[in-house]
């Protein structure tokens, strides 16, 4: 039975092996997929996460519940030798082993890409993953417990204080989605006013969000200084050591959470460790039918889609040539490439892929977002419901869309459940507080030679008779 291998368990990778298992017949195929997590994290819902919107569970598919006939490994793929069509697997426990394959997926997804700055490896945190947006959120809430309990100062102010890097969709979102948690949180703690949360943007081009019109990202920027945000365009940062962001205009700002969503870059581990074609800025090179080479060649049983890949966007519209990394380019390839794959073990000619982006839409905290397809702009409470609308239709199996469609019923009656769980990352704190140790040992005297013993057993002998003469 023909092996087909897909690396990563993302957006691209989960949709493949799903459609995979739609398309083949039975005994057609084995499929396995190869990811370090069981889930595939839907990437759109995360600054609702960060925001308490969302329940973390919510938005992610369980990779063995949702995939029936696939053999889930949780693993990471840390070589790739197609010359001889095997894969080196790396489990976290254990030791590595090569996997056979006829057919091989790539997806592996893009990873946050950072420079190096100082600082900024060892105080910030990214928003890729799941557990990143509840560390944001759980971080922010704790924060506020703290600062509550302080008097006005710089203390304060460095607890109440956001730093968001990157002005694109995820890093405007995100900016958006906790400053509006913040101004929330604010009827809880009667310490604290408005005045007392710092929200800081910054972007190093001139403008934020590029995927909409200059007309749609202005709105959003007199949207956010409405709400107290304060966007620094053209700026760099040039350091965050010790937390103390300091900026390319001299600025210096005290935070204790500096969130970076400044760019993504393909995943290097899967990149680097293989011998598939890689294109100038690290990414698979990949064929419009989704078979990895050039135009003229295709290399033969490889395959790859997502961020990871470097698709040619047929329709002109993409950047220098090539889709754009998104979750909308990711989810339509994979449906694709699992018919295409299907296809050529059957003897069959592939399609090439070729969409027209929809649009983006992106939401900027409760009840008010943004949506721009074309010339098409809406702005507000609209935008919001499409946003809503079309990520809710837009996550994977009914299963999940309820899910998450829950929680937003139950927070449109109850509000947030703002209650930060930062605890559970050392979740033994109580346990090794009051638990019971054992007692340092005694160390004994050293026993002494018998010959002295005699003599000083005589003089304890006389002691008291002398004590009683006196």
């Amino acid at each position: 039975m023909p092996k087909i291998l897909i690396v990563g368990g993302g957006y691209a990778g989960f949709y493949t092996a799903w459609k995979l298992e739609k398309h083949l017949r039975k005994g057609e195929a084995e499929v396995t997929i190869v990811d370090p997590l069981p889930y595939m994290t839907y990437q759109p819902f995360l600054p609702e996460v960060a925001a308490g919107e969302i329940e973390a569970r919510h938005v992610v598919v369980g990779l063995r519940r949702h995939l029936k006939k696939t053999r889930v490994v949780v693993a990471k793929v840390t070589g790739i030798n197609h010359a001889t069509r095997t894969a080196t697997i790396t489990p976290e426990v254990g030791e590595p082993w090569t996997e056979t394959y006829d057919q091989i997926v790539v997806t592996a997804g893009a990873v946050s890409r950072t420079f190096p700055i100082p600082g900024i490896a060892e105080n910030a945190i990214g928003l890729k993953t799941i557990e990143e947006a509840v560390a944001i959120r759980d971080r922010i809430l704790t924060n506020f417990d703290r600062a509550a309990n302080l008097p006005a100062g710089p203390e304060r102010d460095r607890l109440l204080t956001v730093v968001v890097v990157g002005g694109g969709f995820a890093g405007i979102e995100v900016f958006a989605e906790t400053r509006a948690l913040a101004s929330s949180l604010l009827k809880l703690y009667p310490q604290l006013r408005f005045e007392d949360t710092h929200f800081h943007l910054i972007e190093a081009m001139g403008r934020i969000m590029p995927e909409v019109s200059l007309k749609t990202s202005e709105w959003v920027l007199k949207d956010l200084a409405k709400r107290g945000a304060n966007v620094h365009l053209d700026t760099q940062v040039t350091g965050a050591v010790d937390g103390n962001v300091e900026l390319s205009t001299g600025e210096v700002i005290p935070t204790d959470l500096i969130i970076w969503t400044a760019g993504v870059m393909a995943n290097p581990t899967v990149v680097r460790g293989g011998d598939l074609p890689v294109e100038e800025r690290g990414r698979i090179r990949t064929r419009a039918d989704l078979r990895v080479g050039t135009p003229d060649e295709a290399v033969e049983g490889a395959w790859a889609a997502g961020d990871v890949a470097a698709v040619p966007d047929l329709t002109g519209a993409g950047v220098g040539g090539y889709c754009v990394p998104n979750a909308q380019h990711a989810v339509r390839q994979a449906k694709l490439l699992a018919k295409n794959l299907v296809a050529v073990m059957r003897g069959e000619v592939p399609r090439e892929y070729i969409h027209k982006n929809l649009g983006a839409v992106a939401g900027l905290g409760l009840y008010n977002g943004v949506f721009q397809s074309g010339k098409i702009a809406l702005k507000g409470f609209i935008a919001w419901v499409a946003h809503r609308g079309y990520h809710g239709l837009a996550m994977p199996s009914w299963e999940r869309k309820w899910r998450v469609i829950g929680d937003w019923w139950h927070n449109f009656w109850l509000n947030r459940d703002n209650v930060s769980l930062q605890t559970v990352q050392n979740p033994r704190y109580v346990f090794e507080e009051f638990a019971a140790r054992p007692r340092p040992a005694v160390a004994e005297a050293p026993a002494e030679p018998a010959a002295k013993k005699a003599p000083a057993k005589k003089a304890a002998a006389k002691e008291p008779a002398e004590t009683t003469a006196r």
